[in-house]
């Protein structure tokens, strides 16, 4: 054998990156190898069959619809079992494994000679998908062990062992960093019912950091708040209703998040929560809601009040701000962002699909003055009449020289106007963009294709293609839109391949 193969390092650096159906094979090789390829091969499970088939498939049988061993399981099987499980560091548990391997796998633990728990003692990640029953709580339990750093669980059926279960996580997993925890076909009263099981092992788990769950009511949204290692919040709260009016409470607050991402039914459900928190410190803040606002209040007055609530917000400390829904075929001013001017450090503003907003080229200029670090800029709303007043050329041209690190772009512009005074050899007057190579224009109107293509190739020397959207067109407009920038994508390749023939002659 080589040299170099006496290295251990190397000899898994081969390993990781041999294919996972070659890894039995290649552990198989010599003595050198079995360890570090079976590593690889039993560290991320996709299900736990591979455990159950490891043993003879005579070893279970069937005793009135339940699975029981047909023998005892001696101490060579059990040899067996536990030099793979000890590899496992990541478990995934869908609904498919109930039917085949659960049910043999709960026999297994509880036949376990040791401690049930020791039979997975390095498992660092379990994504739990396999229902609610009373076996499968069973079967839960044994699996939380103290190495666990990472936790998905979603809830089918919410028995009193699996909530039982659930309480003590805590204790199970100290050292839990990361926890997702949702509930299938949630009502309030379901959420209301085993909100308090959730919310005492989180009081407890000092080194949480990540965490998605739902409203857990006032105790647990307290208790959450009081996560000094807390950095990344995912809150649902789409089913509760405590937010369709401002709440009377004020909460804590929180005082050094990395994210806060909220999923409402409405952006006022949003604002009513957000207005509950004393403070909000947070670099980057996400909102998506389902639903445009029943109420009398219109889309743009729900957005404008969003962002006077989101003044709370420590701006010297927001990076980022993305709102993803629909406001209703309303037109907003960009005006209604002047509060965000005050975020000097904002790195990233995403409007997916919120409203139509109605902008000029200054205005377009104007709104992103504030902002000389920004490197997203996505604003989503899409051209529906001719009354819509969208950026130009010219625009885009100021907004690049505004915002030098841009490196995603996504706005509707018009590229049929205001080509005058534009030179389609230097568009940009020489400012230029080499971070950007997708552009995403929206419903853009279009009317020639090789004076879009040079101008887009002058002002951004590395884009690879346009992205264009054609829902908003009829049919027979589709086809010649999407046959447009068809054509302009084509352009810009063949011009990518002029300029490499360039730089290697």
């Amino acid at each position: 054998m080589h040299p170099a193969l006496t290295t251990l390092d190397i000899i898994c650096t081969i390993s990781s990156h041999t294919e996972h159906g070659s890894l039995p094979a290649l552990a198989s090789t010599c003595r050198a190898f079995e360890h570090p390829a079976l590593n690889v091969l039993w560290r991320d499970l996709q299900s736990v069959g591979p455990l159950v088939r490891c043993l003879p498939s005579n070893l279970f049988g069937i005793d009135e619809g339940c699975v029981v061993l047909q023998n005892p399981i001696d101490g060579k099987m059990w040899d067996t079992v536990f030099k793979y499980a000890s590899r496992v560091h990541t478990i995934t548990v869908t609904q498919s494994d109930c039917l085949k391997f659960l049910e043999p796998l709960s026999v297994l633990m509880l036949s376990c000679p040791l401690t049930p728990a020791s039979l997975f003692p390095n498992l660092r990640k379990l994504t739990w998908r396999p229902g609610g029953t009373h076996i499968f709580a069973e079967i839960l339990r044994t699996i939380l062990v103290p190495s666990m750093s990472v936790l998905d669980v979603q809830i089918c059926s919410a028995s009193a062992a699996l909530l039982s279960v659930l309480s003590s996580i805590g204790t199970l997993c100290p050292r839990l960093q990361n926890m997702t925890v949702t509930v299938r076909n949630a009502t309030n009263d379901s959420l209301r019912k085993i909100s308090p099981f959730i919310t005492q092992p989180i009081s407890q788990l000092h080194h949480l950091h990540t965490l998605s769950v739902w409203d857990l009511g006032t105790q647990g949204m307290e208790h959450v708040m009081q996560l000094r290692a807390l950095q990344s919040l995912s809150l649902d709260l789409k089913i509760s209703s405590a937010w369709h009016a401002k709440s009377p409470l004020q909460f804590p607050g929180f005082h050094d998040l990395e994210s806060l991402a909220l999923s409402t039914s409405t952006l006022q459900h949003a604002s009513n929560f957000l207005s509950s928190l004393q403070v909000i410190r947070s670099k980057e803040i996400q909102i998506v809601f389902s639903e445009v606002a029943r109420s009398s209040t219109s889309g743009s007055t729900a957005l404008s009040h969003f962002f006077t609530v989101l003044e709370r917000c420590d701006y010297d400390k927001l990076e980022s701000l993305s709102l993803h829904g629909t406001l209703g075929p309303e037109y907003t001013l960009p005006g209604v962002f002047t509060s965000l001017h005050a975020c000097r450090h904002l790195t990233q503003l995403v409007i997916e699909r919120v409203c139509y907003i109605s902008m000029s080229d200054e205005e377009l200029c104007q709104l992103v003055s504030a902002w000389p670090k920004l490197k997203v800029l996505r604003i989503i709303c899409y051209v529906t009449t001719n009354k819509t007043t969208v950026p130009t050329f010219h625009g885009l041209i100021g907004l690049l020289r505004l915002c030098p690190a841009l490196n995603s772009l996504a706005l509707v512009i018009d590229t049929t106007t205001k080509l005058s005074g534009i030179d389609l050899q230097c568009p940009g007057g020489g400012s230029r963009n080499k971070h950007i190579k997708s552009l995403d224009l929206g419903n853009s109107p279009i009317n020639s294709p090789l004076n879009v293509a040079l101008i887009l190739s002058g002002l951004f020397p590395c884009l690879k293609q346009v992205n264009h959207a054609y829902g908003q067109y009829s049919m027979p407009q589709r086809k010649l839109v999407k046959e447009q920038w068809d054509l302009v994508n084509s352009i810009l390749g063949g011009f990518r391949i002029v300029r490499r023939r360039g730089i290697k002659a």
